[in-house]
């Protein structure tokens, strides 16, 4: 594997201004990653999907994913510590997918049945793209949450389960079972809010206490929340 100061040294991205919030864009994106799984090689019965909720008003209108974080997009902080724990990767996001062309990977959009059902029909799309992968399980992590554990997928095992920080329930750290496809759909056709708790109770997901100094599921929502992780 190559030196990791050298992979980022390949990783070329350009500074953007959207406001004050400073974003970069990707022109490559190395193939080796600097990361070893603990635990060993992916889990092969596990795919990921990055969710990405587009833009964030808390940062001026820029596309989270892109937003820096010591120097490099949030999303690729979350591509790195997802890519040795599972067999597959995508992106959830709606607009234009070639945003996130230097990544290769399948961009998902919703459904325009679900077009209102907030992250629930990013879920939903992710199962339907693993189901023709041929895992049993997706692993969903929004794109502003980087610093989850390197053995999430692990911990996470065996499914249906949810993260748990001090009490707080993660509702998109969660490892979904494929064969949950049409229980969510259904869920998502009836006329209620659609809650991530509702639907994680709902496939009998149960909760995985994880303990650490600091949540290992914080999400950086805003510059403020971005400063204490410099």
């Amino acid at each position: 594997m190559a030196d990791v100061a050298q992979l980022v040294e390949r990783r070329f991205v350009v500074p953007v201004v959207a406001g004050s919030i400073p974003v970069v864009r990707p022109r490559e994106f190395p193939q080796e990653i600097p990361f070893i799984h603990p635990r060993g090689i992916p889990d092969m019965s596990i795919a990921a999907l990055i969710l990405d909720g587009g833009k964030a008003t808390r940062f001026g209108g820029a596309d989270k994913a892109f937003v820096s974080l010591h120097g490099r997009p949030l999303i690729e902080h979350v591509l790195e510590r997802l890519r040795p724990q599972v067999s597959a990767m995508a992106i959830s996001a709606n607009g234009d997918p070639s945003r996130f062309a230097a990544y290769g990977l399948p961009v998902l959009a919703d459904a325009p049945e679900f077009s209102a059902c907030g992250p629930l029909a990013g879920v939903a799309a992710g199962l339907r793209w693993a189901a023709a992968q041929g895992v049993e399980w997706l692993l969903t992590m929004p794109v502003d949450t980087p610093l989850f554990p390197l053995t999430l997928a692990a911990d996470l095992s065996p499914g249906p389960s949810v993260a748990v920080y001090e009490g707080r329930q993660h509702h998109l750290a969660a490892l979904w079972p494929v064969e949950f496809l049409p229980g969510l759909e259904d869920f998502l056709r009836r006329d209620v809010k659609y809650k991530v708790r509702d639907a994680l109770a709902l496939c009998g997901a149960r909760q995985v206490d994880f303990t650490s100094p600091t949540d290992p599921f914080a999400n950086l929502n805003s510059p403020q929340d971005l400063a204490t992780v410099r």
